[in-house]
């Protein structure tokens, strides 16, 4: 890549992606594919703007506000909006990136897009976030459309900044259309779509559980980090299909339940009302039914089959991987985006390549966490015809995307990466190539590459 100022995150997803098409015989049965990788590394256009508010105080204050539209090959840029001190466009830009694969591996009609802005919604009133709202959608709806990019929410952008931002461009457009998702029930939004990155997450785990001859939910142990929404609606899904869970945390701290103790769904309800009141884990009553472990993340302090990263990127460090293999973990995919650092996926694929059948499973967020996006298409669909599906209607449906999805990359990581007798597929590697693939395959016959 040329010298460009330093985007770590971005190069780190974008490291990742060469990393594995270079070790798979993809470049050699497909050589102009890489032409293809350099085009689809650099965003087809990137936004940025001021936002300028009056806080409760009458005061002016100012932010930046970003959208990188980074491929609509597929379809429209689709991609959340982050509301959050870090945002940057480095964080934004190894978003997008991965969230064009993302989108891909859901086999729906949508490119790859992110934004966001250095926002901070903790400790603003209703009023303040529904002003920052209004003046961010101010400049952003001349930049996105129903057939043109349809953002959706992501961190510090719930159903209600959601709804802000939806009123906002309705008024500024003067068009009611299907422009952002994650919208309210009663103004187009989809059933289940709150659920659906969780939910998501758990189906595809469970194809893995199945196909490695190691049964189903029933009766594993799961740890999971973060609290949000992709967490509880894991939690949720995971304890409906026989599992135990057995830690929850935040940016403070991890909850673990001792032996003999898990998460009951009351436990994951009351602490999603404190999550939406932006209150941390330690306001949390729970009688000392868990341990609170102050500035530590689950991975080192729990014994467990499975391991759900829920929360931010590289929550997984070489460490904990190594921690979570000794533990006998023997499945991690990441609810995050880019959960697991580098090293820690280069000892997961160490594991697969040298353990054969007792190897563990890892499956990256590309994949495994793309039942969000995926309902996000399907309110989409429902918008532009104007209809509403029920909640098995979708549940249905978000079941057979992940089960597809797990399959092309199983299928994928056949067809491309040479194994040994007896070595797993590199799920990591199959939804790599097979979201690559898809993408590049539709710019080359739309011209974009030759």
């Amino acid at each position: 890549m040329p010298v460009l100022p330093s985007e770590p995150e971005f190069e780190q997803a974008y490291k990742e992606l060469v990393s594995t098409l270079e070790q798979s015989t993809l470049f050699e049965q497909h050589p102009e594919y890489r032409t293809a990788l350099k085009v689809v590394s650099i965003p087809e256009r990137i936004i940025q703007f001021r936002v300028v508010w009056e806080d409760d105080k009458g005061q002016l204050q100012i932010n930046r506000g970003y959208r990188v539209q980074f491929n609509s090959a597929l379809g429209p840029y689709k991609g959340g909006l982050r509301f959050h001190p870090t945002v940057n466009l480095s964080i934004l830009k190894f978003l997008g990136f991965e969230q064009i694969f993302k989108n891909a591996l859901t086999g729906l009609n949508i490119g790859g897009g992110k934004g966001g802005a250095d926002f901070d919604p903790k400790g603003k009133s209703d009023n303040e976030i529904r002003k920052f709202c209004v003046a961010f959608m101010r400049e952003l709806s001349k930049h996105i459309g129903a057939d043109t990019d349809v953002p959706a929410g992501d961190i510090g952008v719930g159903g209600r900044e959601v709804g802000y931002l939806f009123g906002a461009y309705r008024a500024e457009k003067n068009k009611w259309e299907g422009v952002l998702t994650g919208k309210g029930e009663t103004w187009g939004g989809s059933l289940i779509r709150p659920e659906a990155t969780g939910y998501g997450l758990v189906y595809y785990v469970d194809h893995m559980i199945a196909y490695a001859g190691q049964g189903s939910f029933k009766g594993k142990k799961v740890a999971i980090s973060g609290s949000g929404n992709v967490a509880q609606y894991a939690a949720l899904k995971a304890i409906e299909l026989g599992a135990t869970v057995v830690s929850l945390s935040d940016s403070k701290g991890s909850l673990i339940a001792p032996e003999g103790s898990s998460f009951s769904p009351d436990d994951i309800m009351e602490i999603a009302s404190l999550k939406l009141k932006h209150k941390a884990l330690t306001a949390f009553s729970h009688g000392g039914k868990f341990k609170y472990i102050d500035g530590a993340r689950p991975w080192t302090h729990v014994k467990v089959d499975v391991a759900l990263p829920c929360a931010t990127q590289n929550e997984v460090s070489k460490e904990e991987a190594e921690a979570l293999i000794a533990s006998g973990a023997r499945f991690i995919a990441e609810g995050s985006n880019m959960g697991c650092t580098q090293d820690a996926i280069d000892v997961f694929e160490a594991h697969r390549k040298s353990n054969g059948g007792k190897a563990i499973w890892y499956a990256p967020g590309k994949a495994a966490n793309a039942g969000g996006v995926a309902v996000s298409g399907l309110e989409m669909a429902q918008n532009s015809q104007r209809i509403s599906w029920t909640s098995e209607e979708v549940d249905n449906k978000l079941k057979s995307i992940m089960e597809e999805a797990f399959k092309v990359g199983l299928e994928t990581s056949k067809k491309y990466v040479k194994a040994a007798e007896g070595e797993l597929p590199s799920l990591v590697a199959g939804s790599n190539i097979a979201g690559f693939v898809k993408v590049a395959a539709a710019m080359h016959d739309l011209g974009d590459w030759w």
